[in-house]
């Protein structure tokens, strides 16, 4: 089929001849429009084999199903009917009609949630893997489980898992201009009924709970239309043209949505919804997921049985060893050696001496049948001991001219790396032959050829990956496992030799403990330190409790005994608060017990607190190395049980499906999720649609061979297919959101380098239009970190009482207290590249900042020359609106300095909240943030390990020197728009 005949074009353009094989053997051709459903085509089907031999034989049309070739030349069952042909877009244009085999309702829900994924189910079967399979069952008993329970629950915790009350993290509600009646502090609030079209406008006051405007609201229309008195326990209030509602014991002003009417003098519009309508919805979703779950048996597959004859791992004082034996489709270039490395790690700590190959000549499988031996016995090997592997090349020795002392080094070309466990996902040391297929190292980083933080899965590129072929040997004749938890016991050793008591303790001893403690900066230590540190661990735990992090990070995980006192000491531990807990996520930390304690701790966190910390949260799971975690289980529960963690959960995994190193891993997770939640299937399926055209739109934009007009975008926006996809969707963005119909109209695109589009969405009510910005073939994970921090830091300042973009009367006021948490949040976050056209004013005065490229003090140089040369941007210009136009008006200019250091005095006290956030998104391959050295920037600016009076000194050395050195600003931004202006 020619190239682009699925592609855009106009409504009532050219058809697409299909050619359709039949079961009984007979072949039809015939047009069909781009715009038509898999199951109106089976419909003319059907019409045209009327007029056919054997039509009789055919029988009912849902007995059969078609087949096609999809584009990654896949046989695909297209049992999803409602899909157009423009999106199967099957392979030369040819779909086979087959007998429908097995449960249609279970083979339906695994087409709709392999489409959603962007991974095909089949994938996972084909694996052939136990851990997979295993993870797999338990993951859906798991999932669909919860979900059964949720059904059953009252219809108002129903309404706290499916509409989460959101909320301001403090309950003050803001200044307020004209909604406020006279001589009150009451506020206007309009209120109607469902399915009625009266409304009325009430008083109450912003600090009262819900259910005393619901009481107001029934006794209005019990007044004016003499109805029956209702109670307010059987209604809630919903959002107007919005999935949100108002409902709880939280103060009114405390809701977001409410919080912001209050603030931008805007009337709130709210509906009195009926119980008997919130039961329609749980039951229409109940009915959703029993037909899922009622089609298949609950019976797991059975485990691997347990090999008979065991042994503990601890009975073997013997050296571990491997064997490498070749590798395979290498590529290097002739003249070099190739060599191989590997390293036994615990986390981030070598576990002993690194061991490295003999030298082989060049080929595309070397061999070197070689016995890899380590310096540590099998009985020290902690649990999550991980073999690293790095295969690289070096040049040959150069013969030397005599009289040269100097020897020649030999110049390392990394070429690939691969890790593995030297345990299973069942705590059995490995044995036998594996094939790990390796990831490319990358070129210019020759400091470290081991990669222990990086992934354990092989890459599945398997036909073009190098690969190395290792075998662990068989120690003993049976199986060796690790001593499970409950049969580990301490050592007569450790209780009697270790323990000491605080108040023994020397005066010097003790002040050397305290001094360790309470540097935040302190996590390099030199040897006397790890031996007070570990010889009063007690005394850690019962006094310094939230200092964990320091004590495993000095745990020697290569002596079975002191690892075992450390897994003794978890037992005890108190928990700690979960900001400090998520330090313990790091990939420095992989000890299962460590990871459980971990996330004990975790479920302390709100739901709220948990969305904030998502992102870190997902992108930790890389450091996992079983599929099977806490971790994992604890997102699940958690998404399973508030719609809107699992609608962020699902686009935080959803986004880097396509990473190979994850694309399993995070693939398994959504598809239990998934499981888990059989009706939001088809709202994000809906959203993973729209997605796709916005996709196409950008593209289309971006790849004219003519230049493209806003007529040419708003002319394919008008398509059937495209209109029907952009509309009636939640926002990807904020579910609560409704994207109602879009306006063509007033979609446009932007004339930077990716051209993102501009949707412009209807109102469903007398709000303003919606807005969504579509940005193609940018990566903006690094703008989504820093704008929650910026997010972060707001919240923890109200709740200090400090709102630096609370609306006040006057413009003036706003531009003062946004401009005042902007030159904070700039400074410690390090956000480089500001420039006249990044940072924006809002027409209510209110400063903001866009474009996060470059941040951590990554600042733009050009020709070698630092173009930002001063800590934040604070112009005269800024100044002057300051200062309300006066040059001596210094008491706004205090004002706003002190609201500066306040703001920053409140970042300094959180600040290893910040570092450890920063820490976790390592994972995440930003560019700017790949390893600890790049968070220093942030220990610095935050003054961590320094008292609140030297980090304020600092400060306000960095706030004069912004004023002083301002003019610089003004230079950079003359030339950043002499640049603009001279672009082609």
């Amino acid at each position: 089929m020619p190239p682009g005949k699925y592609g855009m074009q106009e409504e009532g353009d050219q058809e697409i001849m299909m050619d359709f094989l039949l079961p009984t053997g007979i072949f039809l051709k015939f047009p069909v429009s781009p715009n038509d459903t898999i199951k109106s085509i089976k419909k003319m089907v059907w019409k045209n084999a009327r007029s056919e031999a054997l039509f009789s034989a055919l029988g009912d049309p849902d007995a059969y199903v078609f087949t096609c070739i999809n584009q990654t030349a896949e046989r695909e069952e297209l049992e999803e009917e409602s899909r157009r042909i423009s999106d199967v877009r099957p392979f030369m244009g040819v779909l086979r009609l087959v007998a429908r085999e097995g449960d249609r309702v279970e083979k339906l829900t695994n087409t709709q949630i392999s489409l959603l994924i962007g991974k095909g189910l089949h994938e996972f079967e084909a694996q052939k893997n136990h851990e997979v399979n295993e993870f797999r069952a338990k993951m859906r008993t798991f999932c669909e489980e919860k979900a059964q329970e949720r059904q059953m629950l009252p219809w108002q915790q129903w309404m706290e898992y499916s509409f989460p009350c959101d909320l301001e993290p403090c309950c003050s509600p803001p200044e307020c201009g004209s909604v406020k009646s006279k001589n009150t502090k009451k506020i206007f609030i309009n209120v109607k009924f469902e399915a009625c079209d009266e409304s009325f406008m009430l008083q109450q006051d912003p600090q009262d709970f819900p259910v005393a405007l619901m009481k107001s609201a029934l006794k209005k229309k019990a007044t004016v239309f003499r109805s029956v008195r209702q109670e307010p326990e059987d209604y809630t209030l919903q959002v107007n043209g919005r999935w949100e509602f108002i409902y709880g014991n939280h103060p009114m002003c405390q809701f977001k949505y409410m919080f912001l009417c209050l603030r931008n003098s805007q009337i709130p519009h709210l509906t009195m919804v009926h119980h008997t309508t919130i039961s329609k919805y749980q039951e229409e979703q109940g009915r959703m997921c029993s037909q899922g779950y009622k089609t298949r048996s609950l019976s797991r597959p059975p485990p691997l049985p347990l090999k008979k004859n065991t042994s503990s791992l601890w009975s073997i004082n013997e050296p571990f060893y491997i064997h490498l034996l070749q590798g395979s489709r290498v590529n290097a270039d002739e003249g070099m050696k190739l060599v191989v490395q590997a390293g036994l790690f615990h986390g981030s700590e070598l576990l002993c001496k690194v061991v490295t190959t003999s030298e082989v000549t060049v080929c595309s499988e070397p061999l070197w049948d070689q016995k890899l031996e380590f310096d540590i016995n099998v009985a020290d090997l902690p649990r999550m001991s991980r073999l690293c592997f790095a295969l690289y090349a070096v040049i040959e020795k150069a013969k030397k001219p005599r009289g040269t002392k100097k020897k020649n080094k030999k110049a390392d070309c990394p070429i690939a790396w691969v890790n593995t466990m030297v345990f299973d996902y069942k705590d059995q040391l490995k044995t036998g032959e594996f094939l790990l297929s390796t990831w490319p190292s990358v070129p210019d980083d020759k400091s470290d050829l081991l990669n222990p933080m990086g992934t354990v899965e092989k890459n599945p590129n398997v036909d073009s990956a190098a690969g190395l072929l290792i075998r662990f040997p068989n120690i003993r004749p049976h199986p060796l496992y690790y001593p499970p938890l409950d049969k580990v016991r301490i050592l007569k050793r450790g209780k009697t030799f270790y323990i000491s008591h605080f108040t023994s303790l020397t005066q010097l001893k003790r002040m050397k403990l305290k001094e360790i403690m309470d540097n935040k900066n302190h996590t390099e230590f030199f040897e006397d330190e790890k031996d007070l540190l570990w010889k009063l661990r007690t005394e850690v735990r019962d006094h310094y409790h939230e200092s964990l992090s320091k004590l495993l990070l000095i745990t020697k995980w290569n002596r079975r005994e002191d690892a075992v006192q450390m897994m003794s000491l978890l037992r005890t531990w108190r928990d700690l608060p979960a900001i400090h807990a998520l330090e313990l996520l790091d990939y420095s930390f992989p000890d299962p017990v460590v990871r459980s304690f971990t996330i004990r701790c975790l479920r302390k966190l709100s739901d709220d607190e948990l969305l904030q910390y998502l992102i870190q949260l997902v992108q930790v799971l890389k450091y996992e190395s079983y599929l099977d975690c806490d971790l994992t289980t604890f997102l699940l529960e958690r998404a399973l049980s508030n719609w809107r963690i699992g609608h962020f959960l699902f686009w935080h995994l959803r986004s880097e499906i396509h990473v190979a190193s994850v694309s399993l891993r995070f693939g398994l997770i959504l598809e239990a999720y998934c499981r888990g939640n059989i009706h939001h299937i088809k709202l994000l399926s809906k959203q993973n649609e729209a997605l796709g055209k916005m996709k196409a739109l950008s593209d289309f934009v971006k790849s004219g061979s003519q230049k493209m007009t806003a007529d040419d975008l708003k002319l394919c926006i008008r398509q059937e297919s495209y209109l029907e996809a952009l509309s009636d969707l939640l926002s990807p963005l904020n579910p609560s959101i409704i994207l109602t119909e879009i306006c063509a109209d007033k979609c446009r695109f932007m004339d930077s380098k990716m051209k993102p589009i501009w949707l412009m969405y209807n109102p469903c009510t007398q709000e303003d239009m919606v807005g969504i910005i579509f940005k193609n073939g940018d990566d903006l994970r690094q703008d989504m970190l820093t704008l929650q921090m910026i997010q972060l830091m707001e919240n923890l300042w109200k709740k200090e009482g400090l709102d630096l973009r609370d609306k006040l009367d006057r413009a003036i006021e706003e531009f003062t207290l946004s401009c005042a948490g902007y030159c904070v949040a700039t400074y410690v976050l390090g956000i480089g590249d500001r420039h006249n056209d990044n940072i924006m004013i809002r027409e209510t005065g209110q400063l903001f900042h866009i474009d996060f490229g470059h941040f951590l003090g990554n600042f733009k140089r050009k020709l070698g020359i630092n173009r930002e040369r001063v800590p934040f941007i604070l112009t005269y210009d800024f100044v002057h609106v300051i200062q309300q136009g006066r040059t001596n008006n210094s008491e706004k200019f205090e004002r706003f300095r002190e609201y500066c250091e306040r703001a920053y005095k409140i970042l300094c006290r959180n600040g290893m909240l910040f570092v450890n956030l920063f820490a976790m998104m390592k994972a995440a391959g930003l560019p700017e943030l790949t390893s600890f050295k790049d968070i220093q920037y942030l220990k610095d600016s935050l003054a961590l390990g320094k008292s609140e009076e030297e980090a304020l000194k600092n400060f306000k050395v960095k706030f004069n020197e912004a004023l002083r050195e301002s003019w610089k600003t003004k230079v950079n931004w003359m030339m950043h728009s002499l640049a603009k202006d001279n672009r082609p």
